[in-house]
């Protein structure tokens, strides 16, 4: 299917929004298994981290939005700011990685939605690569293959949403 050309900025909104589409899919087969195993929020207290309130409790990319955080601050964060920062670095790091799949994707002629799960295993591999020297994660071998596998399997899912995603909109 020919697609129209995009400008730069076109192609790094689309994919910014198919992100989005993506990061919405990843999570919805986190929560599937949540509820599968006992979980009972519902989505969107779920979704938003309803009820956190330590950062020993935080999940990793509030941990790193922490880091940083009081790094530039040079001042620690109060508690009351452990919902937002999960939030925020969650939703950020994905749509970050949809602005550079949309200038990359934006770029070919063929922009061919199977790029989509190469794409999600990029940013797994990224993350078992950059979390560990951060101290945010153990090293890769020290997983075992179930939980890796859950991992690798909701980013081939957020690669998937997020190819096809921009496919449809580019």
């Amino acid at each position: 299917m020919p697609h129209r050309p995009l400008t730069p900025l076109g192609a790094l909104l689309a994919g910014v929004l198919a992100a989005a589409v993506g990061t919405l899919a990843m999570d919805s087969l986190w929560y599937a298994r949540y509820r599968r195993d006992g979980g009972e929020k519902a989505f969107p207290a779920w979704e938003t981290a309803q009820g956190l309130t330590e950062w020993e409790k935080a999940p990793v990319p509030a941990q790193v939005g922490r880091r940083l955080v009081e790094g530039f601050l040079q001042r620690p964060l109060p508690s009351s700011s452990v919902r937002l920062t999960t939030n925020v670095m969650h939703w950020a790091y994905g749509l970050t990685w949809g602005a550079l799949y949309g200038v990359v994707a934006g770029s070919s002629r063929s922009r061919n939605p199977l790029l989509g799960p190469p794409f999600g295993a990029l940013v797994f591999s990224g993350d078992y690569v950059i979390l560990p020297l951060g101290g945010f994660y153990k090293p890769i071998w020290e997983y075992d293959a179930q939980t890796l596998w859950k991992d690798l399997s909701a980013h081939l899912v957020f690669g998937s949403a997020t190819g096809l995603a921009f496919w449809i909109l580019s």
